[in-house]
């Protein structure tokens, strides 16, 4: 019996390494091959938009890149192109919709089509809910929301004929579950991540797939150029700590090799950072005990303090010496690697 027994365990055990491989070897062979590839990236001359630049280059592809900025945006071309990329910088302001026609226009006409389009630019303001002015909530709308819109919309009809393409929608845990001194943010990326779903629901039968990339806090250096309100110094503080901290955040180059992973392999849904997951989890199972949790934590944020309204500013004219010092290490260093100390905007 026992000797039966045995044999039965390694019959199993071999069938189930042999599932595997078979397993890996399926996902091997179903994942798109980058090489030639034309991605057009928004808010690519910075931060994480430049490291997934540099991924899909080191995957072969050949790259767009859009921001505002034109110093900062041919600063990011000269970087990827010295790695021997080929690289096409077009300024556009994803808030005007023309701008985004002509930037999906041009690019299709200099590069013949266009395989991929990662939404990626973005912006944040930073801050209690008093603070926060229609302004805040209508340009993150236009950023965050419209402008993923306007691309999507733009570059549809050619993968629609051809029954291919990719759209990746780099939302956010505050797409998810709002984050206190983050609502302008958080409802924006709510918007985008129900675009983006919806998207993938519609889009599947016709060949185009569409990622929707959850992260949570990435070291990338964004916060240099993120709005503060309020007590803006202290909303800088723990804003630009928390986003430099391993424990709490990814590397920039590690979430932008699993967002590049996903797009190869067609995922249609991707969380970064462990804490984000469990966030989501809980939220999922225990939404009200949730939102009580994040009342508690708001507790410990700054207040609103004298300065509100229209005033703000950017992460960089609200350093403090906690903010400079060994804590946010991680941070400083991801900035200056990926083109954040310039003083354009995306």
């Amino acid at each position: 019996m026992d000797a039966t027994h045995t044999q039965k365990g390694l019959t199993l055990a071999n069938g189930v390494r042999g599932g595997r491989s078979i397993l890996a070897l399926v996902r091997q062979r179903t994942m798109v091959d980058l090489r030639g590839q034309v991605v057009v990236i928004t808010g690519g001359s910075r931060g994480l938009g430049l490291a997934l630049a540099e991924e899909y280059v080191h995957q072969g592809a050949r790259i767009v890149l859009c921001a505002r900025d034109e110093q900062e945006l041919e600063h990011a071309r000269e970087m990827l192109a010295s790695q021997g990329a080929q690289v096409l910088a077009i300024p556009c302001d994803l808030r005007d919709r023309e701008q985004v026609e002509q930037l999906i226009d041009q690019a299709t006409k200099r590069c013949g089509r266009i395989d991929i389009l990662v939404n990626n630019a973005g912006i944040m303001s930073v801050g209690p809910v008093m603070t926060q002015t229609l302004n805040d909530y209508e340009e993150s709308l236009q950023v965050l929301f419209w402008g993923p819109v306007y691309a999507t919309l733009a570059v549809l009809p050619q993968m629609l004929q051809r029954k291919q393409g990719c759209i990746v929608n780099i939302s956010s845990i505050g797409g998810k579950v709002s984050i206190p001194h983050l609502l302008p943010y958080s409802s924006a990326k709510f918007a985008l991540t129900g675009f983006s779903e919806g998207l993938y629901t519609e889009l599947a039968k016709e060949g185009i797939r569409v990622v929707t990339v959850t992260p949570g806090l990435m070291r990338t250096g964004s916060a240099l150029h993120a709005f503060f309100k309020g007590k803006h110094h202290d909303e800088y503080t723990w804003f630009s700590i928390a986003a430099s901290l391993p424990v709490l955040s990814i590397s920039a180059r590690k979430a932008a090799q699993r967002i590049v992973q996903a797009t190869r392999k067609g995922r249609v849904e991707m969380t970064l950072t462990l804490p984000a997951g469990v966030l989501i989890f809980l939220h999922g199972l225990f939404p009200t005990l949730t939102i009580k949790m994040l009342g508690l934590i708001d507790r410990f944020l700054p207040r609103a303090g004298q300065v509100q309204g229209l005033d703000r500013r950017e992460g960089r004219a609200s350093e403090t010496a906690l903010s400079q010092s060994f804590v946010t290490t991680l941070g400083q260093r991801a900035a200056r690697a990926y083109n954040q100390e310039g003083d354009g905007g995306r």
